[in-house]
């Protein structure tokens, strides 16, 4: 059985710093490429970060330079350090496992970890 368990959201005041993680089972982590969504209320769910099985990052624009995405694969884990944190940060972050081999994908989802930013 996959799961994805994130922790480490919580509350905290703008300016500040979190540190999310995505502790995978079930899975051969390393060949996954591991990414972070999020979505604030009201809002569709939008990509943060993704870290591919080879370590290349991709970021959406308004998290570059205050987030960082990484993954141990000794752990199983992938990380987002989130530095310089906004009101607009709040959200409900989730962990995302997707592989893809020939025609086939397996897609799996974390249960979301809740981050307030507050002014």
């Amino acid at each position: 059985q996959v799961q994805l368990v994130e922790s480490g959201g919580g509350l905290v005041q703008a300016g500040g710093s979190l540190r999310l993680s995505c502790a995978a089972s079930g899975i051969v982590f390393s060949v996954y490429h591991m990414g972070w969504y999020r979505q604030a209320p009201g809002k569709q769910r939008e990509l943060v970060a993704t870290i591919s099985d080879g370590g290349m990052t991709i970021y959406t624009d308004s998290v570059k330079g205050r987030f960082t995405i990484s993954r141990d694969n000794a752990k199983n884990t992938v990380f987002l350090q989130m530095n310089g944190l906004k009101v607009e940060d709040t959200a409900v972050y989730d962990c995302r496992a997707r592989k893809t081999s020939g025609w086939l994908t397996e897609d799996y989802w974390g249960q979301g970890t809740q981050v307030t930013v507050s002014s």
